[in-house]
């Protein structure tokens, strides 16, 4: 089921003894109308029930905060993800819009349709990006976009209130991909990013280490 291997990665994360993360992940199953914007696309009613029942199987000794890119069905699996959480007794905050975890790193969006076309696909598109083929003016460098996107959810994790917390931060399917490879050595060969796939963010020996459901943690300079 969608979303069963970032809950196992979060409850192994926590029970290493991690007491503040954040999970970068992405949205949970949306609608694919091509006669709209792709942001535009909203959740599935499927979306909507996966999205709660993931918040529902979160560990409950943690306060969950919930950032979002911008479009809808982002902040709208945050929200349903924090709504099933305290339905089972856990803590929750607020859900708020993150520029920086939408996708900015996009210059001409045309550019970029046109560029996924030619790549035959998503996997494609970022190996492209991480080869630097393709065109200045379409994407910002893979390496400068993939540190933003995660120094944001380091920002989370360090600026964390609660004495367990976790901070999940929604985007999108093609950041997750991004940093994945950037910063986890991944790539698209090693398997597509699905619906409410995740990577976790977190200190440990007050060393920033980020992890995936597919191999061990990294530390991150």
């Amino acid at each position: 089921m969608y979303g069963d291997a970032t809950i196992e990665l979060v409850h192994a994360v926590a029970a290493s003894g991690v007491d503040r993360m954040a999970v970068l992940m992405r949205h949970s199953a949306r609608e694919f109308n091509p006669n709209v914007h792709d942001l535009v696309n909203p959740l599935t009613d499927e979306g909507r029930d996966l999205a709660r029942r993931f918040g529902e199987r979160l560990p409950k000794e943690y306060t969950l905060r919930g950032y979002a890119s911008p479009p809808e069905r982002c902040l709208e699996t945050a929200q349903l993800a924090l709504l099933g959480h305290a339905s089972k007794g856990g803590a929750t905050t607020r859900v708020r819009p993150v520029e920086g975890l939408g996708v900015f790193y996009v210059l001409d969006q045309m550019k970029m349709f046109r560029a996924l076309g030619d790549a035959a696909g998503l996997g494609g598109f970022v190996d492209r990006w991480v080869a630097g083929e393709l065109p200045v003016d379409t994407v910002i460098p893979a390496d400068i976009a993939a540190r933003l996107v995660f120094d944001i959810c380091a920002s989370k994790v360090d600026g964390a209130t609660a004495a367990k917390q976790i901070d999940l931060c929604v985007s999108h399917d093609l950041t997750v991909h991004l940093v994945r490879d950037q910063l986890l050595g991944q790539p698209p060969a090693h398997g597509d990013v699905e619906f409410l796939d995740a990577l976790a963010v977190y200190r440990r020996a007050g060393r920033l280490c980020i992890q995936s459901s597919l191999a061990p943690a990294r530390e991150v300079a």
